[in-house]
């Protein structure tokens, strides 16, 4: 009996890692969307720029 109550704790532990992973993981991911979102509108910046520069020159 004490066995199996350890056996639950311990599954529940793990389970609560992998949820803390899953967190890590889905953080991971929206800093590297925002990383995509800046580095294209970084790029879109510079196209109008350039677009910019021919038109007026």
């Amino acid at each position: 009996m004490i066995n199996s109550r350890e056996r639950e704790r311990e599954r529940e532990r793990e389970r609560e890692r992998e949820r803390e992973r899953e967190r890590e993981r889905e953080t991971e991911r929206q800093r590297e969307r925002q990383r995509d979102r800046e580095t294209e509108r970084q790029r879109e910046t510079e196209r109008e720029r350039e677009m910019c520069i021919i038109n007026y020159c």
